[in-house]
């Protein structure tokens, strides 16, 4: 069995063409339950029977920038000026170079990777053909041979640009005398040994199949063109153990250059209409929750502004509805499905929406069910149809059954008592609870990935500034100073040192910002338990420049939950009581802080208890057999007793 085919192999964008049926010159297979034919030859064969294989790779890209095209014309026919013309764009945009070269090139085609961040980082293209290079250069064999190193260096003047021969420097010249593109290679057959440029293409073809039988005839054929256009038998074997070494680095040239533009194309885009640009993005990768939040995070440092999901505002795509705003595509909420929106929409038509009953009357129910609309109002796309989103979900059920009613009604014709067209009855909006913020918050994450109409970090927001003393957005890089900051875990990037050893680079975001915590081996092995995605850490550490990116990043020494630096840091627990306000009675609150201090009894943070009263306030600290270790399960337990704003943890001592 060995060496035989398991299965049909097929490219993903390879097609076969023939001058008549393809069953006129091969056998054909289609796998079971498909409908696409594939040929029983390989790729080899099919051309040595004469036929032609073309890849035609499909790019979303293309469809990224037709949709911002889309909405910048629609913005430039209301300005009455002409429509925007892709193809006519320059490439020598200034803002463009700059985007590059400060390395914001997340959503750019073919640039946006971290190995290419840092290649653009180093070479620094300020024009087409660096761009063109860049797209050529990165890729395992140039990275790994040294080629990347030498075109950066001969770019920068660290090192000397040299021709193997002075009748080669304009073919080279471009590339800092660099052989980079297969093009080359056919230029200098042709120029040095008097190739055709068929016959060029020949020896192309030869590297790329990396055939020594082949490259052995290409060799002879060469050494004799040049020796018959003068040059001698060294230097023509020189430049072919050039070419020759060249063949498992080449790259096409034409590829380059044409994914090169649309690399421009869309960093003209996202530095001159960023909203637009970006809407077609986040659009393109709606069905991938992770895309559609590092996209979002992409508009937070752009400065647009990403408005949550209305079903009375929004499409099933997100759409820039001006130079800094985007509207949240509704095909983008999770558990939604297409069918869902598209009976919202054809029910939005007609007018917007007064309120879930209007909406669950309006739409189609066998489309829209319980759990479309929990979706929905989760998401906040129904925050304007109710009172709150807890009444919203508690009344889905009265809104369904009012619904139907509605729909059953009018098929028999039946329509109010008098007959005098008024409105149905809407039914009333449960009596409930609105949802606490965490619970709120959850629910946007889950729906859409992300939070979006506020932060965990926020209820922690006072405790981490007495904690920490700065934030994020703060951080400065210093040398000898050591200094701490909290936030929630967003990102964890986990990789292997050249000793073998795992460290990890964990995105630290406290939403005034976000910094790059980078964990060594051992630091990561002792903390590596506590490192998970949505995670509110505070970190000891320090700052600096980080060379990648131009931002900052921090070395982490010691990571701390919240519940860990309250019982490292913590100085006192203050519970602050209003009598007045103390509906059940001064005696009954004593008893209920006595039951939910008393299991707790053994920690090192002192209790004080101030009361306010009309005619007095003042502190009562509770004894030491009373000290407690402050958790989150105590501090729930407190503030659900005397409210969420009077209980309070000071570490200033």
């Amino acid at each position: 069995l060995e060496g035989l085919a398991r299965n049909a192999g097929k490219h993903a964008g390879g097609v076969v063409i023939a001058p008549s049926a393809l069953t006129d010159f091969m056998p054909l297979y289609c796998e079971e339950g498909g409908g696409a034919f594939v040929t029983q030859l390989d790729k080899d064969d099919v051309e040595a029977l004469g036929l032609v294989k073309f890849d035609f790779l499909g790019l979303r890209t293309l469809t990224i920038i037709a949709k911002a095209v889309k909405t910048i014309d629609a913005e430039r026919a209301a300005r009455h000026e002409p429509p925007l013309v892709m193809g006519s764009l320059r490439v020598d945009d200034p803002a463009a170079y700059d985007l590059l070269k400060s390395c914001r090139t997340t959503a750019l085609f073919q640039l946006e990777s971290r190995g290419m961040k840092d290649l653009i980082l180093r070479l620094k293209p300020d024009n087409f053909e660096e761009i063109v290079a860049l797209v050529a250069l990165f890729r395992p064999g140039p990275l790994q041979s040294g080629m990347v190193d030498d075109f950066i260096n001969r770019k920068h003047g660290r090192a000397r640009i040299e021709y193997p021969h002075e009748v080669l420097a304009p073919i080279l010249k471009p590339t800092y005398g660099v052989i980079l593109y297969q093009e080359q290679v056919m230029q200098i057959a042709q120029v040095l040994a008097g190739y055709s440029l068929g016959k060029a293409d020949l020896l192309r073809r030869a590297m790329g199949k990396k055939k020594p039988e082949e490259m052995a005839k290409q060799r002879s054929g060469f050494v004799a063109g040049a020796k018959a256009r003068g040059y001698s038998e060294k230097l023509a074997n020189d430049i072919f153990n050039l070419i020759e070494k060249f063949a498992g680095y080449g790259f096409n040239r034409s590829h380059s250059a044409a994914y090169a533009l649309l690399s421009y194309q869309t960093a003209w885009l996202k530095a001159h209409h960023p909203a637009a640009f970006m809407a077609g993005v986040l659009s393109a990768d709606m069905d991938k929750t992770d895309k559609v939040v590092t996209m979002i995070a992409e508009c937070r440092e752009l400065g647009i502004t990403v408005e949550p999901p209305d079903v009375n505002r929004c499409g099933y795509e997100f759409v820039a509805v001006d130079g800094r705003t985007i509207l949240y595509g509704l095909g983008a909420i999770k558990g939604l499905g297409e069918g869902a929106v598209d009976a919202v929409l054809g029910a939005r038509a007609s007018g917007p929406f007064a309120d879930l009953f209007d909406l669950c009357r309006r739409v189609d129910v066998k489309r829209v069910n319980r759990r479309a609309l929990e979706c929905l109002i989760s998401a906040g796309a129904c925050d304007a149809l109710g009172p709150h989103r807890a009444a919203m979900v508690a009344s889905i059920d009265d809104a369904l059954i009012a619904a139907e009613r509605h729909v059953r009604d009018a098929a028999v014709g039946q329509d109010d008592l008098f007959g005098n067209g008024a409105q149905p009855i809407t039914p009333a909006f449960a009596d409930v609870e609105p949802w606490p913020s965490e619970r709120q918050l959850d629910g946007e994450k889950e729906t859409l990935g992300l939070y979006l109409t506020g932060h965990p970090v926020d209820r922690y927001a006072r405790e981490l500034k007495e904690i920490t003393r700065t934030t994020i957005a703060d951080l400065k890089p210093s040398d000898e100073a050591v200094v701490m900051v909290g936030g929630l875990v967003v990102g964890i990037r986990v990789l292997h040192t050249r000793r073998g050893d795992r460290m990890a680079f964990v995105t630290l975001d406290d939403k005034t910002g976000r910094i790059d915590l980078v964990m060594f081996g051992e630091i990561y092995q002792r903390y590596r338990e506590r490192i998970v995605k949505d995670a509110l850490l505070v970190v000891k550490g320090s700052v600096s420049v980080d060379d990648y990116s131009g931002g900052f990043k921090m070395t982490a020494d010691t990571l701390y939950t919240i519940d860990e630096v309250r019982a490292a840091f913590a100085k006192r627990l203050v519970i602050d009581v209003d009598t007045k306000d103390a509906e059940i009675g001064p005696e009954r609150f004593v008893d209920q802080l006595k039951a939910i201090l008393h299991p707790v009894r053994s920690g090192k943070c002192p209790v004080v208890v101030h009361c306010r009263r009309p005619e007095a306030e003042g502190d009562v600290v509770l004894g030491e057999d009373w000290r407690v270790t402050p958790d989150e399960g105590i501090l729930r337990q407190l503030a659900a007793l005397a409210g969420p704003e009077r209980v309070q943890i000071v570490y200033d001592g």
